[in-house]
């Protein structure tokens, strides 16, 4: 801490940190020996943030995240967009692709940035917004891969074919090492197969997007 900082909003930011990182809550005793608070200190922090509906205690007394927090959320993705779209239009132009951003809402992919070449004659139509199960298309599947890392594909990408739509493949790679932030840098085109170039430079601008999001 230091004098330009707030002791309070930093306990009250460590205590919704804390929060996140469980599914099944955490009591006021808990949170006070994670904090080294004491208990009315945690009480106090529990009050404030609940009146914000960034908290909520259920009947056993344990906190959780409150519903609050998706308020805050909607605005991330705006934010993230602009960050990653110089990437992707570097990348749909190089490989004369539709380029995208998908991030993991909930239990599917979402699309939330999508970049169509400007010289093809044709190209997937693929609309920011789009959404599709983690375990179908190249986009889910490689975020899927990043959750198990003894898994991961050597090359670093996933590539699919038809999983989405007929006749279209598709080549993914997981952004890695962004505290937040799940998702995947991919493209998709109307190909029987991707071409061997495409892979090594959808992973390029994967680093890119996380580079521009940390």
């Amino acid at each position: 801490m230091t004098a330009e900082t707030s002791q309070t909003l930093d306990r009250g930011l460590r205590v919704l940190k804390l929060l996140a990182d469980t599914d099944h809550g955490l009591t006021v005793t808990e949170l006070s020996n994670k904090l080294g608070v004491n208990r009315t200190v945690v009480y106090r922090l529990l009050a404030t943030l609940e009146q914000h509906a960034l908290v909520r205690r259920d009947l056993g007394g344990r906190a959780r995240v409150g519903l609050g927090v998706l308020r805050l959320g909607r605005q991330v993705h705006p934010l993230v967009r602009e960050a990653a779209l110089p990437a992707l239009r570097a990348l749909a132009e190089d490989v004369g692709a539709t380029a995208h951003l998908t991030l993991v809402d909930g239990t599917e992919a979402l699309a939330v940035a999508v970049v169509e070449p400007t010289w093809t004659d044709y190209h997937v139509a693929y609309r920011a917004g789009f959404r599709h199960p983690l375990d179908r298309g190249a986009a889910g599947r490689a975020i899927l891969t990043a959750r198990q890392p003894g898994e991961a594909d050597a090359p670093g990408y996933t590539l699919t074919h038809g999983e989405l739509e007929a006749g279209a493949s598709g080549a993914a790679a997981p952004l890695i090492g962004v505290t937040g932030v799940e998702g995947s840098v991919g493209v998709v085109m109307l190909a029987d197969s991707v071409p061997e170039r495409v892979g090594p430079r959808v992973v390029d601008a994967a680093r890119e997007v996380a580079d521009a999001l940390r």
